[in-house]
């Protein structure tokens, strides 16, 4: 008997990885969830009738601006989905369209720019319309200081744009 190699999922593509004579390899993948028959329509009535909250047009009405946080490109999230109906919703409750904003949180992650942003941003609607800007960790200028935690005494620091906003969506 010889090694085996095999091909593991490793960003966009694969990796080869050779396993010795002797290893077992189990395969864990996740469970297979049911697809949505509509997409569209599950995400309208998710910001319609959210579960534990008031609609996304209730916390809208009497706001001046909002800011939508999203994952950065290390998390697959499908954003080209919900941003643009979310931005919608908030746009037709009053809140000017140029004072919404979508806050990329790359924690300490570098920021997501060019192709790469717009393939987090999944719309090039979104990118023509609102303000869309990327974490900075390392920038003290763009935090602002909320404290300490109780506990550990933990410094609390986040970002200006989301803590401004007089809608925050997280």
């Amino acid at each position: 008997m010889t090694d085996e190699t095999i091909a593991i999922s490793y960003g966009r593509g694969h990796l080869p990885l050779t396993l010795p004579e002797k290893a077992k390899a189990t395969l864990i993948r996740k469970r297979a969830l049911p697809k949505l028959a509509d997409p569209h329509q599950a995400i309208a009535t998710a910001l319609n009738a959210p579960v534990a909250s008031a609609p996304l047009s209730e916390l809208a009405k009497g706001r001046n601006s909002a800011c939508i946080l999203i994952c950065d490109i290390t998390r697959p999230v499908p954003n080209r989905l919900f941003l643009r109906p979310m931005i919608e919703t908030m746009v037709a409750a009053g809140i000017p369209l140029k004072a919404i904003s979508v806050l990329v949180a790359t924690g300490l992650h570098r920021p997501n720019l060019g192709d790469e942003l717009a393939e987090l941003i999944g719309d090039p609607w979104v990118l023509e319309n609102v303000r869309v800007d990327n974490h900075y960790a390392r920038n003290e200028a763009a935090h602002v200081d909320l404290g300490h935690t109780r506990t550990r005494n933990t410094p609390v620091k986040l970002d200006r744009l989301f803590v401004e906003a007089d809608l925050r969506i997280a």
